[in-house]
Parts: C-alpha cells; sequence; structure tokens
C-alpha cells in the first residue's frame, strides 16, 4: 500500500513538473497583447468598497503612462449637480504621489469632446485654488457661485504620479446656503498605465 501511495505521489509530481514545464515554455507565446493608453475611462471598472452611494463621472487624460506630462478634464455634467457651487473641492488619495500647482489648475465651462472633437475648456471661470500641503485636496473657490445647467470641469495639468495603478478622486460641492456644508457630487476614477515597453 505505501509503494501504490509513494508511486502515485511520484506520477503526480512528475505531471505537475510537465505541466510547469510546457506552461513556461509556452508563457511567451500565450501573453496578452500589451494595451495601448486610451486616455479616456475604460470599460470595466474595479472598485474594492462597490455600494450604491459611489456616483461616475466623467474625465478625460491626454496621457495615462506614468511619469508622463498630463492635461486632466474633470467633467461634472449638468446632471451631476442640482445646486450652485459656491465652493468645489477634490479629494485626491495620497498615494497619488504627483504635485499639484495651484497655477496648474483651472476652473471652467467644458465642451465635450467626441469623435470628431477633443474635449476642451471653452471659458475659464474666475475662481481662487488652494492645493492642500500634503497634496490630497484641491480647493475651488469661484468668485460668484457657478450656475447649474452647464457642462463644467476641472483642468489639472500635471506629471502622472510613479506608481501604475486606479486613483479615486472624490467631487464634494458646498451650494450657497446658511449652511456650509459640502455634499458628494460622484468620483473620477483615474488609470495610471505602466511603460509599454
Amino acid at each position: 500500500m505505501p509503494f501504490h501511495r509513494t508511486a502515485a505521489a511520484g506520477t503526480a509530481v512528475a505531471a505537475a513538473l510537465g505541466l510547469a514545464g510546457i506552461c513556461t515554455g509556452l508563457s511567451p507565446l500565450v501573453s496578452p497583447p500589451e494595451a495601448s493608453a486610451q486616455g479616456t475611462p475604460g470599460l470595466v471598472e474595479f472598485r474594492w468598497d462597490n455600494t450604491k452611494d459611489y456616483r461616475k463621472l466623467y474625465f478625460f487624460m491626454t496621457e495615462t503612462a506614468r511619469l508622463k506630462r498630463s492635461e486632466y478634464y474633470l467633467i461634472l455634467k449638468p446632471k451631476d449637480r442640482k445646486t450652485a457651487i459656491l465652493k468645489l473641492s477634490i479629494g485626491i488619495p495620497k498615494s497619488f504621489d504627483a504635485e499639484i500647482k495651484a497655477k496648474n489648475v483651472q476652473l471652467c465651462y467644458m465642451k465635450e469632446g467626441g469623435m470628431l472633437s477633443r474635449t476642451r475648456c471653452e471659458k475659464q471661470i474666475p475662481a481662487t485654488v488652494e492645493v492642500s500641503n500634503d497634496g490630497s485636496a484641491v480647493e475651488i473657490f469661484p468668485d460668484t457661485p457657478v450656475p447649474v445647467g452647464k457642462t463644467i470641469g476641472v483642468y489639472l495639468n500635471l506629471f502622472n504620479p510613479f506608481n501604475a495603478g486606479m486613483y479615486q478622486f472624490n467631487a464634494l460641492a458646498q451650494a450657497p446656503g446658511d449652511v456650509p456644508i459640502s455634499g458628494y457630487l460622484g468620483s473620477w476614477l483615474i488609470q495610471i498605465d505602466p511603460p509599454s515597453n
């Protein structure tokens, strides 16, 4: 009986080693093709805490590879907000290790791109921009409340972070009124791609 168990174990190990050898030999042939940078949100998204309170917001990037200079257009469509905006806050994960400078941030009325045109700022909205010392928040104070009914966006010009991955930027807005409370508008799920060598 011990002999049969040993033989069976030996056969299983040999089979496993044989399969490992075959897989190793085939791995260069079956590796998936490299994805080219699209600059737009992917069709499939993965989130650790997928709750009903999460709202996806549209964005556009000119470059998704890590360490590349990129222009970000973080869009808020008319359906994304129901009130005027007195203050717009963008929460940025601390793991997003890119330097954001206030002088490279603008609040704009946006022109959404499509098949034949590019997303861009149509008109800058006068505003004061403040970036927290640790880069985890960008706060925008328009000179006058931004009314509803038009597509607006935040334009950022920066170098992408070193680490590839997904980063969730959260949008919170404070409406005019007696109670200075910021409400959640939605999130931009930014994807930074590894270099394509």
